[in-house]
């Protein structure tokens, strides 16, 4: 049992010059003679959905069963050997579920369709295969993180927040044979009918998170005078801990200067000029040339978010199909789409294998922050539940079955790690992992694209 005396607002907002500080979850705000378990201070299970095209190298992410080839295949199995590519993942095992056998039959094309199928990543959240058009009349499915946000999120300043690393305006042309570029632009939409922009400007996300409504001009010649958002509230802040707990106060100050810290990083990146690197591959101006600090800003953008509250849901677009970007950071240099078509070449998929664990180690980044964040009776990651997947087995032949999937956190008590589900090939859909998750945030829907039950073993 925690006791205070003195309750505030969980909604509590600091207003100053063009921006609106919401703050984390402090002892403050949990009321006196309640047990915390019981109390706000257990907030709604946060989501973030991530996606990655094409796959992952076949034989080097699946968990084996001793030796070398030995693909697990009871459900549940612990304490496995972690596969090359998930390898970054290993020392937060206990956080973690790794999914194989998998079918996205929503991301195969259409029957008596042939042609590309580079829109999957519109079927990703919603399990639904998109309308074969180039029109205005594009439909695909309600995806999850919005219907999350409809249950969970309409308490928040923000429902969802929607980030991408890659322009999703870029090549835009090209989007797969017959297909709207909507359709690879986004993972998230907000009704069959309505896909939600993806932001790509780590800046402008931060000015949703923290801006005030109107204030455009405050805001720009804040930035043009590289001050602080919280340079406008210095005083208010002061006089606030002055009232607070010792422990309320290390809090606060630790999360000033994570927001300072973040400013600085953003700084630095709207420096960019813009350019279309050595792979083709546009950069806006203002975006990070680096996809390792682009990615790190959203990710630390999304953990303040959830640790003050202002979202719930999030999803990360991590690249477009089709996508030619390379990611020099991972030691390999080839284009991403180039080298998943791979071709059976052994050389070839190993060089892929150590770029699927980069985007891992990325991953892992992320992890780490919000297990390192406290979160009323425990940490963000307790508290969270983190999707990671893609729709693509075998990405050299575009099939869609045995496709690689990973549930990460506690979603607040529901979920337990340190778990391989090995599922036979093309038994299971991705809509029963969709519905299975809707569920733990007490959305039951009898289904959910083209789910046909739930996700045995999943809880």
């Amino acid at each position: 049992m925690f006791i205070t005396k003195k309750h505030m607002s969980r909604r509590t907002i600091l207003r100053g010059a063009g921006i609106a500080l919401a703050l984390p979850l402090l002892d403050s705000m949990i009321p006196a003679q309640t047990l915390i378990s019981k109390t706000a201070a257990n907030p709604k299970t946060r989501f973030t959905g991530i996606f990655v095209p094409h796959g992952a190298a076949p034989g080097w992410w699946v968990p084996e069963a001793g030796g070398p080839g030995e693909p697990k295949r009871e459900l549940g199995a612990k304490d496995f050997k972690y596969p090359m590519i998930f390898e970054p993942l290993e020392p937060l095992r206990e956080h973690v579920v790794i999914t194989s056998g998998l079918w996205s039959k929503s991301a195969e094309p259409p029957p008596g369709q042939t042609g590309a199928d580079h829109w999957v990543a519109a079927a990703f959240l919603c399990a639904n295969k998109p309308k074969k058009t180039t029109g205005a009349d594009i439909y695909d499915g309600t995806t999850i993180d919005q219907i999350i946000a409809q249950h969970v999120g309409q308490g928040s300043l923000l429902p969802s927040l929607q980030l991408a690393l890659e322009d999703p305006g870029a090549n835009s042309s090209n989007c797969g044979e017959g297909y709207s570029c909507s359709y690879s632009n986004t993972i998230s939409w907000s009704t069959p009918t309505q896909p939600l922009p993806m932001e790509l400007d780590p800046q402008v996300a931060f000015e949703r998170l923290f801006g005030a409504g109107g204030n455009t001009a405050d805001r720009s010649a804040r930035r043009e005078q590289d001050r602080s958002i919280l340079d406008s509230i210095t005083a208010k802040l002061a006089s606030f801990k002055r009232d607070l707990d010792p422990s309320d106060r290390s809090k606060l100050d630790e999360y000033e200067t994570d927001i300072r810290e973040l400013e600085r990083r953003l700084a630095i990146a709207k420096k960019a000029t813009g350019a279309i690197s050595t792979d083709g591959v546009v950069i806006p101006a203002g975006v990070p040339e680096s996809f390792d600090e682009h990615v790190k800003l959203h990710f630390d953008l999304q953990r303040l978010a959830f640790q003050a509250d202002i979202t719930r849901v999030s999803t990360v677009l991590f690249a477009r199909d089709l996508t030619s970007r390379s990611y020099p950071e991972s030691g390999v240099f080839d284009g991403f789409h180039g080298i998943s078509h791979h071709a059976e070449n052994p050389e070839t998929i190993a060089r892929y294998a150590k770029l699927n664990q980069y985007h891992i180690k990325c991953l892992a980044y992320f992890i780490e922050k919000m297990k390192n964040t406290p979160d009323g009776d425990g940490t963000l990651l307790d508290h969270s539940l983190i999707l990671y997947g893609t729709n693509m087995g075998d990405s050299n032949q575009h099939l869609h079955y045995d496709v690689p999937h990973l549930l990460i956190g506690g979603a607040s008590g529901q979920l337990k790690g340190n778990r391989h589900l090995a599922y036979p090939s093309k038994t299971v859909p991705t809509g029963n992992l969709l519905a299975s998750i809707l569920d733990m945030y007490g959305v039951h829907e009898e289904t959910i694209g083209d789910s046909t039950g739930r996700l045995p073993g999943l809880v």
